[in-house]
C-alpha cells in the first residue's frame, strides 16, 4: 500500500513512523504547509516527501492520513472523497457543530470510507470494558465515571484555538461513554471552573469541568476534565452496574495514592502524556484503517459517530455558560 500523511506535527510524525513500519505499506508520502518540515521529516524517518499537501492527490494513494490543523481538516476530508481516496482523520472533523455536519453532508453517500481518530475505541481496557457491559456480566449498568486530567497545560496559544476543554479533551470521554455503553446521551448539566493560568478566561474557555450526562435509558455518566493533574496524565473510565463493575485506565503506571494504612503505592511512573498512554492504541487503529483502505473491513467510527461526540461537547458548553441542563434535542439535527 501507497499512503499519504498531511501534517507533520508531533502527532503527524508519529503515525508516519507507526505506518512505515507496517509490512503492508510499501512507501509513506508526507507533506505540509511547512515544506521544509516535510522534507526534514522525511529525511528523518526514510520516507517520501512532495511539495505541498495538494500533491498528495496525485502521489497514486490508497489511503490518505490527515493530521493538519484542524482548521484544514474538512476540506482534505472532502477532497480525499472527491478523489476516491479513503481518508482517516484525527479528531476533529472540523472546529464547530456546522462545520462538521457541512462535511457530513458533502460526503453522506458516498462509499469512500472515512475514519476518524478516536483511539481509545481501540484501547485493550477500554474494549474489555466495552465487552463486559455488553456481555451483560456487570448486570444493570447504573453509573459510568469517566477523567481526563493533564499533567499541565498546553499553551495559551493552542488554548485559544482549541475550541474548549469539552471540545478538545472531553470529546474524547463523550465518545467513549457512548461506545462503551452502547446508548446514545439525551441530556447534560456542565460547569467549568477558572483556578489556573489567565490565558483560558481570556479565550472563553475553563482549565477545569464537570459534566452529568443522562443516558436514553437512564444510564448516568459523570466526566471530570482538568489541565491541572500535576500528579500526571490520568484518563479512566468506571463502569459500574448492579452485580459488578470494571475500570479501564487503572494500571501501575495510574497517577493515584492511597492515604489508607498498609496500602503500598503504585509502582509508577506516572504516564507524561496522552502519546505515551495510548501508544498501544494508536498503532491499533492505524492498522485497522488499513482494512479500512483496502476496503476489507468498514470504518469503525465515520463523521456521525464525531457529530454525535461533538454534539455533546456543544451541549456541555451550552450548559455551562446558560447555567441549566441541555438536552441533545437542542443541538443535535
Amino acid at each position: 500500500m501507497r499512503l499519504g500523511l498531511a501534517g507533520t506535527g508531533r502527532i503527524g510524525t508519529a503515525h508516519a513512523e507507526t505506518l512505515k513500519g507496517f509490512d503492508e505499506v510499501d512507501a509513506v508520502v508526507l507533506a505540509d504547509v511547512d515544506t521544509a518540515r516535510a522534507r526534514a521529516t522525511a529525511a528523518k524517518l526514510g520516507v517520501e516527501a512532495v511539495e505541498g499537501i495538494d500533491a498528495l492527490f496525485t502521489a497514486g494513494l490508497d489511503g490518505l492520513v490527515v493530521t493538519a490543523a484542524t482548521d484544514a481538516h474538512p476540506a482534505l476530508i472532502i477532497a480525499a472523497v472527491d478523489a476516491g481516496i479513503p481518508v482517516f482523520c484525527e479528531k476533529p472533523v472540523a472546529a464547530d457543530l456546522a462545520g462538521t455536519l457541512a462535511v457530513l453532508d458533502r460526503i453522506e453517500g458516498s462509499d469512500v470510507p472515512v475514519q476518524i481518530g478516536f483511539q481509545r475505541r481501540f484501547d485493550a481496557g477500554y474494549g474489555a470494558a466495552r465487552a463486559a457491559v455488553a456481555s451483560g456480566e456487570l448486570g444493570r449498568l447504573h453509573t459510568l465515571r469517566a477523567t481526563t486530567l493533564d499533567p499541565a497545560p498546553p499553551p495559551a496559544e493552542y488554548v485559544a484555538h482549541s475550541g474548549g476543554l469539552f471540545r478538545d479533551c472531553g470529546v474524547h470521554d463523550f465518545d467513549i461513554i457512548r461506545w462503551v455503553s452502547g446508548r446514545e446521551v439525551e441530556e447534560v448539566y456542565a460547569v467549568g471552573a477558572n483556578r489556573g493560568e489567565r490565558f483560558f478566561a481570556d479565550a472563553g474557555d475553563v482549565d477545569t469541568a464537570a459534566a452529568t450526562l443522562t443516558l436514553d435509558d437512564g444510564t448516568l455518566a459523570t466526566v471530570s476534565l482538568t489541565r491541572y493533574n500535576g500528579a500526571g496524565y490520568d484518563v479512566r473510565l468506571e463502569a459500574l452496574g448492579s452485580v459488578a463493575n470494571v475500570v479501564a485506565g487503572l494500571d501501575d503506571r495510574a497517577p493515584l495514592r492511597s492515604v489508607e494504612p498498609g496500602v503500598a503505592p503504585l509502582p509508577g511512573p506516572p504516564y507524561p502524556g496522552f502519546m505515551d498512554r495510548f501508544r498501544p492504541a494508536y498503532t491499533a487503529e492505524l492498522r485497522v484503517f488499513l482494512d479500512v483502505a483496502a476496503r476489507r473491513a468498514p470504518s469503525p467510527c465515520g463523521v456521525r459517530d464525531a457529530l454525535e461526540a461533538f454534539s455533546i461537547a456543544e451541549a456541555c458548553e451550552i450548559s455551562r455558560h446558560e447555567r441549566r441542563p441541555v438536552r441533545l434535542a437542542e443541538v443535535r439535527r
